[in-house]
């Protein structure tokens, strides 16, 4: 059995699909390939194979064979010589009955799918996290793009102060508060600058990228954050979720598997019944049968036995039955860590939900300050030059316009990154290959 998946349509992307130069969609499709954590995922999947077998391997016949071969002499029973002899001896065992069978071919399956299923989720991990580290890009690239044109818009005033100042127009306290104001923004845009380096070597570890390579290799996202508002159904998602989450996938496979491996200890138990054929080749007569004490215990020729042996556990003295308890206790810790992870799959989304129309009803609220604030800067900057607003007015004007459109690219971000959670939490990252219809490419 392989693992089989496809990437999924992702809903809601805000930005234009997409290392240099990477668009959202590119980042997504590398970190598929490349990401450490997935390929690790990938080649314990391979390990799981190989442990399917070996739980297989108590239902299969075993077969096994031996070739003794030496010499022999001296006198016994008559004969003097010395005589070379070698022979083929070879045993078959077939189990016949034995309890921990079925639980045990179950089991190998169940160990495939699990290793499946983590291969899935490390994949939905990673996606998520290069798909935040993106959006974390793009915000702090917008928050370092806006500030600077901020700057530079103190910096001009800067410089009409500094001219009405030569021209007798202002005192030098105007064009002392003028510059101070400009640079207070230089930590901040230092701030922004180091938070998106920061989130372009995010983006670098989950692509799988050399990060022993210059930072002039680091990718750089393409797009702006947008927002874009959509409806979502909470009742109907909700019940999709527990059926597409892999973590809940996941945790349901691990409770069959605790059960399965209770199963199999308590196997213990029954009787064990296996069919054996043993068999001797003998090339020639007279050889002499390790512990035999006369010539008609001797191997005569080539012989064959069939028969069967059956074990079976009369008094326990502790070992079975306390390993049973013990995976008891395993299988019910792994049920209520199941029953609480389905649990809370409707108190996150209806908390993702609630997120999503507080941060749009603040995005609208912006919106309105930030074109208010814009004419406002734009109306006290033309009166400055001729006396009729005070270069303290600008500045406060200026500080409120900085503070709404940060805000909007605040929301912006904030809702891009609470849609991701959205995905994340609906099982939305990935469609699995037995849950679409086969014509699904």
């Amino acid at each position: 059995m392989k693992a089989r998946f496809l990437i999924a349509v992702l809903l809601w992307l805000p930005i234009q699909t997409g290392v240099r130069a990477a668009s959202l969609e590119t980042i997504l499709d590398t970190t598929l390939q490349k990401n450490p954590a997935i390929q690790q995922a990938k080649l314990n999947l391979e390990q799981a194979a190989g442990d399917r077998l070996v739980l297989r391997s108590v239902v299969w016949p075993g077969l096994r064979a031996n070739i003794p071969a030496g010499i022999q002499g001296g006198h016994r029973g008559g004969s003097n010589s010395i005589k070379a002899f070698g022979f083929v001896r070879g045993a078959f065992t077939q189990p016949l009955f034995n309890a921990a069978i079925p639980a045990s071919l179950r089991r190998g399956d169940i160990d495939l799918l699990i290793a499946e299923q983590q291969l899935n989720v490390a994949v939905v991990e990673q996606l998520h996290a290069a798909r935040l580290a993106f959006y974390s890009a793009l915000y702090n690239r917008q928050l370092l793009s806006l500030r600077q044109t901020q700057r530079q818009r103190l910096n001009e005033n800067v410089s009409s102060e500094e001219n009405r100042y030569r021209a007798g127009l202002t005192d030098r306290s105007a064009v002392t508060g003028a510059t101070v104001q400009a640079h207070d923004l230089d930590s901040q845009i230092e701030g922004a600058r180091r938070d998106y380096g920061a989130a372009q070597l995010k983006l670098a570890e989950a692509i799988g990228s050399d990060l022993g390579q210059s930072a002039n290799h680091l990718p750089e996202p393409e797009g702006d954050l947008q927002f874009a508002p959509v409806a979502v159904d909470l009742n109907a998602e909700t019940e999709s979720a527990l059926e597409r989450r892999t973590d809940v996938k996941l945790a349901r496979l691990l409770v069959r598997a605790a059960n399965e491996d209770e199963r199999i200890i308590a196997a213990g138990y029954y009787p064990v019944v296996n069919g054996t054929v043993t068999a001797d080749y003998i090339p020639v007569t007279g050889i002499h049968r390790e512990g035999s004490t006369s010539r008609t215990q001797d191997f005569i020729g080539s012989e064959i036995r069939e028969g069967a042996t059956l074990t079976w556990l009369i008094i326990d003295s502790g070992k079975t039955t306390g390993a049973v308890i013990k995976q008891r206790k395993a299988r019910e810790v792994n049920e209520a860590e199941c029953r609480k992870l389905e649990a809370n799959v409707a108190r996150e989304l209806s908390r993702i939900r609630n997120e999503l129309e507080s941060i749009e009803g603040r995005e609208k609220s912006l919106a309105a300050a930030t074109n208010a604030a814009e004419q406002d800067v734009t109306t006290i900057k033309q009166n400055l030059g001729s006396g009729l607003s005070s270069e303290l007015e600008y500045r406060l004007a200026e500080n409120s316009y900085l503070q709404t459109k940060t805000g909007l690219v605040d929301a912006a971000y904030l809702y891009n990154v609470a849609l991701a959670e959205w995905d994340r939490a609906t099982g939305r990252y990935f469609q699995f290959s037995d849950d679409t219809p086969q014509n699904v490419h």
